[in-house]
């Protein structure tokens, strides 16, 4: 692949008040749906709920108040393979740290990372081993947020995204680092193993992908790990978003590109869906400021269309035409 325009530059969020003051007239102008009495979450998104939650991101959430917290990280954006990629790349203080690139997926953004990185690079100041230390490179994937939308078909293949990753970790210099990531990363970091087997010295995964099912002898398992593979199978049962956004990415893309209630009821019942099982609401298991910059991010840089195509573009994740 070509890494042509090898310049980093710095990158600042500043998001137009043009922008936020269009975003509180839609969420005023809601039209709400009909719903049955008494049926709470099985049919999916309560009306009540989701209005208590548009209200408080109407009259409540601060957008510039986060876009600072935001800004105050190092952020930068250059091209690789025709695409434009942003990042976060957070050095550590302490001079032994290994580097580790982490990649989220899909429907989070690099907020996903915001509590982990005071821990990861400087454990000295939180208790922990400054052994430990890690230098991480965080990248909104091409498709997502401030990288924002591509403009050519097969973008959304995992492996793709591996090589865009491998080739940003070979432009800042580093020759040995680790290799995170949950959901699509899941998909990119052990594809970056493969890619990249001399530079990467370890592959950690959160929300692995065994959509298809799972095909290894798992009769030297322990009780637990047989457990959590079990339940994996019930993917089915709530994967109705992936089915859809695996075959019709661009006709859902219409309705949630255009209504940023519409937008915030989607992503906000896969919080509810795929985060703690213990907690009844989406803001019980994650801060409801934080679900919002979330939502925010996806709605200011009008990447949902663009970001849904990993489902539709990546044979890993066993999409169907």
């Amino acid at each position: 692949m070509t890494t042509s325009a090898p310049e980093i530059r710095p990158f600042r969020i500043d998001v137009g008040q043009d922008r936020l003051d269009e975003l509180q007239a839609r969420l005023a102008a809601t039209r709400w749906p009909d719903e049955l009495p008494g049926v709470g979450w099985d049919h999916g998104m309560p009306v009540g709920y989701l209005r208590g939650l548009v209200e408080y991101w109407r009259t409540g959430y601060d957008w510039r108040t986060h876009e600072r917290a935001l800004n105050e990280l190092p952020q930068f954006v250059t091209e690789i393979d025709g695409a434009r990629v942003h990042f976060l790349h957070i050095r550590s203080p302490e001079p032994a740290a290994l580097p580790l690139v982490m990649v989220h997926g899909w429907p989070v953004s690099f907020v996903e990372f915001l509590d982990v990185i005071g821990p990861l690079t400087d454990p000295r100041s939180h208790g922990g081993d400054p052994a430990d230390a890690f230098h991480l490179v965080i990248p909104s994937p091409p498709d997502f947020a401030f990288s924002g939308p591509t403009r050519e078909a097969g973008r959304g293949d995992s492996d793709r995204h591996a090589e865009v990753v491998a080739a940003l970790m070979a432009r800042l210099g580093y020759t040995s680092y680790g290799a995170q990531g949950g959901d699509l990363g899941s998909l990119v970091a052990p594809q970056l193993g493969r890619l990249a087997p001399e530079h990467v010295v370890g592959v950690h995964v959160n929300g692995l992908l065994t959509i298809g099912g799972w095909d290894e002898d798992t009769s030297d398992w322990d009780e637990a790990d047989r457990r959590r593979l079990a339940e994996t199978g019930g993917y089915e049962a709530v994967g109705g978003y992936s089915a859809i956004q695996s075959t019709r990415p661009q006709t859902l893309a219409f309705g949630l590109h255009d209504s940023p209630v519409g937008l915030l009821a989607w992503i906000a019942d896969l919080f509810k869906t795929f985060s703690n099982p213990a907690k009844e609401l989406p803001e019980d298991a994650v801060d409801r400021d934080t679900l919002l910059t979330n939502v925010m991010i996806y709605w200011i840089t009008e990447t949902f269309a663009s970001s849904t195509r990993i489902y539709k573009e990546s044979p890993r994740w066993g999409a169907t035409s």
